[in-house]
C-alpha cells in the first residue's frame, strides 16, 4: 500500500484563502493540479514554502517506506498468516477483500477469487494450488507487512497445508455463520493447533438473514476448544468487518522470531513450473537472508543452483527484489528444471554450509494413496496423452504414472494420486488443457503384502496380486472418518458406515440437531462413491473428512471375472471376503445387461480362485432355420435343428466374445 505524506501547512491553510488572491505560477504548479485536482492559487512565497515542507515530509515518507521494503523489514513489523476454512465458507472471498482494502490490488484489477489461478478452482469454489500475497498496511501510525499464504483446504493436500502452516505464526479460522463447524474445518484447525499457531476465529456471512453467530460461536468453543468471546464477525462479500480483521492480525498474530544462528535457512512450501523461468519455489525465510546471485542448495535433494531472481508476490503477480530477510515470504528462480528438485517441505541453505546447517523438520516425500488406470478413448491419442502427462508432471511432483497395456482398453497409464479429489483434478486438467477424451478405471488403494517367505511388498492393483498360496497376509490402509450430519439423518448415515465395514468410535453432539460421527474405515471402501452416497442419505447436508491412520491385516481376496473362460483383467478387484457375494452378483448382472447377444452363448462367471461365486448367461443369437419349412415331415425339421446345433457347438469352441468398452466402464462406475 502506497504511503501518503502528511499534508503540508500551505495546503491546510489554503482553505481560508480566496481562490483569486494571487496569480498562480505555472512552473511551480503542484502535482495535484497537474492531475486534475482543484488547487487554490497561492502566492509565490507560499508556494515555495509549501514545496519545501512537502519535500521534507515526502523524504520522511520515503525513508519509512524503505524501512519496510523487502530485505529491510524489521521482524516485529511482519505478520505471516493463513486462512483455514471448509469448502464454500468464503476463504477466497475474504482474501480478495483483504487485498482490496489494503490497497494491494486496485478495484480495476480486482476479480473474484483472485488468488485462485485455475478455472477448476473457480468453478468448484475450492483452492487446489496455494498462492501468496504481500500486503503493506498502516496501523496506529506504524507500518506493517502482512504475508498471506493461501492454502488448499482439502484432505488430499494435507502435507502441503502442514508445510504452509509451518511458514506462518497465525491463522484465521473462517466459519460460515449460517452453517457452523464442518468436517474440514476440524481437520484444518487441528493442523494449525499442532503447528502451535495463534488462531483468530472469524464468522463470515453475518449479513445473511439465516446467520446465527451465537450458535456458531458456541459450536467452535465446544468442538474446537477456542475461546470465541471476541470472535470477529464480517461479510467477506461486502467488506463489512474486514478492517477489524486486519487490526486483529496485527495485534494477535506473533511476529517472526529468529534463532541465534544467522546462516540462511528457507522453508519451501510450494513450487510450480513456469514455461519461461523453469521451476519457481515459494519459500519463507526462517534464518539469515537470501540475495540475488547467491548459490543455494536444497538440503534434502542435494541439488545446487545459482539464484537468478528472487521476489515477492503481490496480488498474484511477481515483483523482483534484491534481497529477502528473516520472516519474509517470496519466490526464487534458479534455472531449476524439475519440480522434484524443489519439493515441498525441503530446506534451502547456502551452498557450502550443508555440514553446518540442519534441515528444518517435517520434510517427507508425497506418497500416492489412490491409484487408477487412465486410457484414451481413441487409441491414436496415446502419444498425445504421454506428452500431456509429462507436461503436467512438471507442475505436480506427487503425480505418479507409468505405461500400461490393457487387453480391453488398449494402451494407457497406471497412475497414483494423493486422493480422490487429486485424481479428479488431474483427469479434468488433462481433458481441458490437452483436449483428451479419457477412460478411468475403478480407483484402488495400496496394499501391503506379507509373503510366507518373510518378505514384504506393496501392490496397487488386483492384477499385481501373487498366487494366494504364497501370501501370509494382506494389509489395507484404514482412515479415521469424521462425518458431521443432521440429527434426523444419523440412522441412514451410520447404516452406510457399517455397510462399508466401518468401526464405530464415538458420537458427539455439536449443537442441537447436529452430530459428529467418528468411524475407522478401510480406505478402499471410502473411495468407492462413499461421499456421493452420504450426500444422498443426508439430503446434501452432511460433510466428511478423513485421514490415514495405519495398515491392518484383513481377510481380503481377489475377485476375478471370466467371460467364456477368458479372464477380464480390468475387472479384477481386491475385496473383503464378507462382501464377495454382493460384488460378484452385481458385476455379473451389469455385464449381462451391457454385453450384446453374440452368435455363441456367453457365460459370465465371477470367481475366487477356482470357486465360482456368481454366474450369468447370455443366450446366443439364433437364426430361424425352420422358416422355410411349410409343413412336411418332422424329421426334416429335426435335421435342420441338429445341423444348427452342431454349428453352434463348433463356433462355441473357437468363437470369441466381443465385449464393448461400455460394458467394462459400466462395471467400473457402478462398483
Amino acid at each position: 500500500m502506497e504511503m501518503r505524506s502528511a499534508p503540508s501547512t500551505a495546503r491546510m491553510g489554503a482553505s481560508t484563502r480566496t481562490p483569486n488572491s494571487a496569480p498562480c505560477l505555472s512552473f511551480v504548479e503542484p502535482r495535484h493540479a497537474r492531475q486534475g485536482t482543484a488547487w487554490p492559487r497561492l502566492a509565490p512565497v507560499a508556494v515555495a514554502f509549501s514545496l519545501a515542507v512537502d519535500g521534507r515530509l515526502r523524504s520522511r515518507a520515503r525513508c519509512a517506506r524503505r524501512a519496510l521494503e523487502p530485505g529491510n523489514s524489521p521482524e516485529d513489523r511482519i505478520r505471516n498468516f493463513s486462512i483455514i476454512a471448509h469448502i464454500d465458507h468464503g476463504k477466497s472471498t475474504l482474501a480478495d477483500r483483504l487485498l482490496e482494502i489494503t490497497g494491494t490490488v486496485t478495484k480495476e484489477d480486482m476479480k473474484q477469487q483472485l488468488l485462485d489461478s485455475m478455472d477448476i478452482e473457480r468453478e468448484r469454489g475450492i483452492t487446489i494450488k496455494l498462492n501468496t500475497a504481500r500486503m503493506n498496511v498502516e496501523e496506529d501510525g506504524k507500518d506493517y507487512v502482512l504475508n498471506l499464504i493461501d492454502t488448499p483446504g482439502h484432505v488430499d493436500f494435507t502435507y502441503e497445508v502442514s508445510r504452509s502452516l509451518a511458514a506462518c505464526e497465525g491463522a484465521l479460522l473462517v466459519v460460515d455463520a449460517t452453517q457452523g463447524v464442518q468436517a474440514q474445518t476440524l481437520a484444518n484447525v487441528t493442523l494449525a493447533m499442532e503447528a502451535d499457531l495463534e488462531i483468530v476465529p472469524v464468522l463470515n456471512k453475518c449479513d445473511l438473514p439465516s446467520a446465527d453467530p451465537d450458535r456458531v460461536c458456541q459450536e467452535i468453543e465446544d468442538v474446537v476448544g477456542i475461546d470465541c468471546s471476541n470472535a470477529l464477525q464480517c461479510s467477506a462479500k461486502t467488506g463489512e468487518g474486514v478492517p477489524a480483521i486486519i487490526k486483529s492480525i496485527i495485534d494477535a498474530v506473533p511476529a517472526p522470531t529468529k534463532s541465534e544462528d544467522q546462516k540462511m535457512r528457507l522453508l519451501v512450501f510450494d513450487s510450480f513450473y513456469d514455461n519461461y523461468r523453469g521451476v519457481i519455489a515459494m519459500f519463507r525465510v526462517v534464518d539469515g537472508s537470501i540475495s540475488k546471485g547467491q548459490k543455494i542448495r536444497f538440503k534434502n535433494s542435494g541439488k545446487e543452483f545459482l539464484v537468478e531472481e528472487i521476489g515477492i508476490m503481490i496480488g498474484g503477480a511477481r515483483r523482483p527484489v534484491q534481497k529477502l530477510a528473516v520472516g519474509e515470504v517470496g519466490y526464487v528462480c534458479a534455472n531449476i528444471k524439475t519440480v522434484g528438485d524443489a519439493r515441498v517441505g525441503d530446506t534451502i541453505i547456502e551452498a557450502g554450509t550443508e555440514d553446518e546447517v540442519e534441515a528444518l523438520p517435517g520434510y517427507t516425500e508425497a506418497t500416492p494413496m489412490v491409484f487408477c488406470g487412465l486410457f484414451p478413448s481413441e487409441s491414436g491419442d496415446f502419444d498425445a496423452m504421454r506428452s500431456a502427462f509429462e507436461k503436467l508432471s512438471l507442475n505436480d511432483a506427487a503425480l505418479f504414472f507409468q505405461p500400461e497395456n490393457s487387453v480391453a482398453l488398449g494402451l494407457g497409464f497406471r497412475c497414483g494420486f494423493l486422493g480422490v479429489l487429486h485424481m479428479e483434478v488431474v483427469k479434468e486438467r488433462l481433458e481441458r488443457e490437452y483436449d483428451l477424451d479419457l477412460i478411468v478405471t475403478a480407483p484402488s488403494v495400496e496394499y501391503q503384502l506379507l509373503m510366507k517367505d518373510g518378505t514384504e511388498t506393496t501392490i496397487q492393483f488386483a492384477n499385481m496380486l501373487p498366487p494366494p498360496i504364497d501370501i501370509a497376509e494382506i494389509r489395507e490402509p484404514y482412515c479415521l472418518l469424521e462425518m458431521i450430519v443432521p440429527e434426523e439423518h444419523m440412522g441412514p448415515c451410520m447404516e452406510l458406515a457399517v455397510q462399508r465395514r466401518g468401526i464405530y468410535r464415538t458420537t458427539s453432539f455439536l449443537t442441537q440437531g447436529r452430530a459428529l460421527l467418528e468411524y475407522e474405515m478401510p480406505m478402499a471402501e471410502m473411495i468407492r462413491d462413499f461421499f456421493a452416497e452420504l450426500k444422498s442419505r443426508s439430503r446434501g447436508y452432511a460433510s466428511m473428512d478423513y485421514r490415514i491412520i495405519d495398515f491392518r491385516a484383513n481377510d481380503l481376496v481377489k475377485l476375478e471375472v471370466d467371460i467364456n473362460k477368458t479372464t477380464a483383467n480390468p475387472l479384477a478387484q481386491i475385496v473383503h471376503r464378507s462382501r464377495v457375494t454382493e460384488f460378484a452378483k452385481k458385476i455379473t448382472k451389469i455385464l449381462r445387461d451391457e454385453i450384446p447377444a453374440q452368435q455363441i452363448k456367453v457365460i459370465i462367471q465371477a470367481r475366487i480362485g477356482t470357486h465360482i461365486v456368481s454366474s450369468a448367461n447370455i443366450k446366443a443369437v439364433r437364426k430361424d432355420v425352420l422358416a422355410k419349412c411349410y409343413g412336411g415331415d418332422i424329421t426334416r425339421k429335426k435335421k435342420l435343428l441338429q445341423k444348427q446345433a452342431a454349428g453352434k457347438k463348433r463356433m462355441q469352441a473357437i468363437g470369441k466374445v466381443n465385449v464393448p468398452s461400455e460394458a467394462i466402464l459400466a462395471v467400473i462406475k457402478q462398483t
